[in-house]
């Protein structure tokens, strides 16, 4: 259904009534320890090669260990927000996070001390992940929940564009240690004051700003939306689960091995970085495009036909074409698939099961899709040492980008769960 000129217009309601969780949604996303350790981890592996002997393998592992910590905190942090209350739940996480940050600068020899310490820091910082800003984002937009949340997972871009510079800054300064200083410093001088300042729940109906130990459930619960077990038990969720979970696996090869991919058919390392910037441009488009239809049209229409877009992707790769225009179209709609990914997870779980347990049930989702990440590239290691090329993921991830959306269209019709209460001004 096409919607009417009315309501293909935005409204600016909530934008002016919630600038500030918006705001602070994006430096969130931004400084979250996931988005700020993996995109600035390339900056700490020769640095930390270089004083303990460590060699790649064995530090590309920590990565595993940081997606291992990540499920953990994703399955506790919607309880202790129901326990204790979202705001308190994110400030302990904020001061725990930077205590474990600077507590990293006194890894020991031993390989064993860095994997213990990308392991435990998503479970101190469990507050500070990408679950609670997408919860506080969904709380506060209604009519424009996808636009907000496509604005506020943008974050991830200030993430890449700044964080991998200012580690690199620190560690030409003084050594690897500057880095985990450096992010320490980000999240206690920049997100901690803006948490206190604006972190606010809509006020109204019993749901607080404010609480005490023990009031966490009855903030949340008022909201609308299934339990915890109903979520659990409906096929819905499961279906989402798998169908995102695949998308994610493939998105996570075309990620890794797109470059790579490309000097393989012969392109120079920056004809490859020029096309692979083509896909980190589609991705910014993308999120903002599919995060505004989201909320005018059918979200599981809307959320297949951008995540079959890799798909196509794939078809024109095993082409074999070296054509640069061609590569930079295909690798533009992997991003663009890409891009909209996290967003329509967050979308799906908020507006088919809603907000009353969002944050427990979308930890077990993006528990899931982490587990799926972090075996993912196992896999496409194996399938290109028995292919000797790519051939085989890029089968793997095109049937991946058409299997799962299609699922996504078997949830039918939205739930209607009561309206959310006006918004108080943040």
């Amino acid at each position: 259904m096409t919607p009417s000129k009315s309501e293909a217009a935005i409204d600016f309601t909530e934008f002016r009534n919630a600038w500030k969780i918006l705001i602070l949604s994006v430096a969130g996303v931004a400084v979250s320890i996931n988005a700020a350790l993996l995109y600035g981890f390339g900056t700490l592996v020769l640095p930390l090669n270089q004083a303990f002997g460590w060699s790649k393998p064995e530090l590309q592992a920590c990565i595993t260990f940081l997606f291992g910590g990540a499920v953990i905190s994703l399955q506790l942090v919607g309880w202790f927000n129901l326990r204790y209350g979202i705001k308190r739940v994110t400030v302990v996480s904020l001061l725990l996070l930077v205590l474990g940050y600077l507590a990293t600068t006194q890894l020991t020899s031993s390989i064993w001390s860095m994997y213990l310490a990308f392991a435990l820091l998503p479970i101190v910082g469990m507050g500070t992940l990408a679950v609670t800003w997408t919860q506080l984002l969904s709380l506060w937009y209604e009519r424009n929940r996808g636009l907000a949340l496509a604005v506020g997972l943008s974050g991830t871009g200030l993430t890449a564009a700044i964080v991998p510079r200012l580690m690199t800054w620190g560690i030409e300064q003084w050594d690897w240690r500057a880095a985990f200083v450096i992010l320490a410093i980000l999240n206690l001088v920049v997100l901690l004051p803006l948490t206190l300042l604006w972190f606010r729940l809509p006020g109204v109906t019993g749901v607080e700003n404010t609480s005490r130990p023990g009031d966490g459930d009855s903030q949340l619960s008022t909201l609308p939306g299934m339990s915890f077990r109903q979520g659990m038990r409906s096929g819905k969720f499961w279906i989402c689960n798998l169908a995102l979970s695949l998308v994610v696996s493939a998105v996570v090869g075309m990620v890794t091995s797109t470059i790579p991919l490309l000097q393989s058919r012969g392109l120079s390392a920056s004809d490859a970085g020029m096309i692979f910037s083509g896909f980190g441009v589609s991705l910014i488009f993308g999120r903002m495009l599919i995060g505004y239809l989201l909320d005018r049209l059918w979200p599981p229409g809307v959320a297949a036909c951008s995540l079959m877009l890799p798909a196509v992707g794939c078809m024109i790769y095993l082409g074999g074409s070296s054509d640069f225009q061609a590569l930079l179209f295909a690798a533009m709609l992997v991003g663009f698939g890409a891009g909209a990914e996290f967003d329509i997870a967050a979308f799906l779980v908020a507006r088919y099961f809603g907000l009353r347990e969002y944050g427990r049930l979308f930890g077990v989702h993006q528990g899931l899709n982490t587990v799926a990440s972090a075996l993912a590239p196992l896999l496409f290691a194996f399938m290109l040492s028995r292919a000797g090329d790519y051939s085989a993921m890029l089968v793997y991830c095109m049937a991946c980008c058409l299997i799962g959306p299609v699922l996504l269209l078997a949830l039918g019709r939205a739930p209607r769960f009561q309206h959310a209460p006006m918004l108080a001004q943040p």
